[in-house]
Parts: C-alpha cells; sequence; structure tokens
C-alpha cells in the first residue's frame, strides 16, 4: 500500500512539474509574440503617417505654392527679385 501511494505521489509530482514547464514555456512565447505585434503595431503607424503625408502631398501638388517649394528646394530655382540668404557659417 505504501509503494502504491509513493509510486501516485511521484505521478502527481512529475505531472505537476510538466505543468509547470508548459506554462513557463506559454508564457515566454505569449512574450514574444506580444512583442512582435507590438512592433507591427508601430510598423502600420509609421505606414499610416507616411500616407498621410502622401495624401497631404497629393491634394497640394498642383497649388502654386507647392510648385514653387519644390523649385527652390529640390531645383535651387528662385522668383525673379527675390532676395535669396545664404547661410556660410556651413
Amino acid at each position: 500500500m505504501k509503494k502504491k501511494f509513493r509510486i501516485g505521489r511521484l505521478v502527481v509530482i512529475l505531472v505537476l512539474l510538466y505543468f509547470i514547464y508548459v506554462c513557463v514555456t506559454q508564457q515566454q512565447t505569449m512574450a514574444s509574440y506580444e512583442k512582435e505585434a507590438n512592433l507591427y503595431k508601430e510598423n502600420i503607424e509609421d505606414a499610416e503617417k507616411q500616407r498621410a503625408k502622401l495624401e497631404n502631398v497629393k491634394e497640394n501638388i498642383d497649388s502654386t505654392e507647392y510648385i514653387e517649394d519644390v523649385a527652390r528646394e529640390k531645383l535651387g530655382m528662385y522668383l525673379p527679385n527675390e532676395r535669396v540668404y545664404i547661410d556660410i557659417t556651413n
């Protein structure tokens, strides 16, 4: 009777240890999935911000102000009689 009690106790202890092991590994897996989900959320937010900027550019692309800004910044073109200041400290 004592041997059965010891074997039963051993089986219960082994089952409990296995249960603890499974819980710990699942917690680690869930934590890694949560980090990955947060990374994807950040990527989605960045893409949405970029999309909003592009939508703004799309709406203003035909405006005179946008064309003048692009001509000044990217092409180095200026309006006649426009004063241009050059920073020589750089």
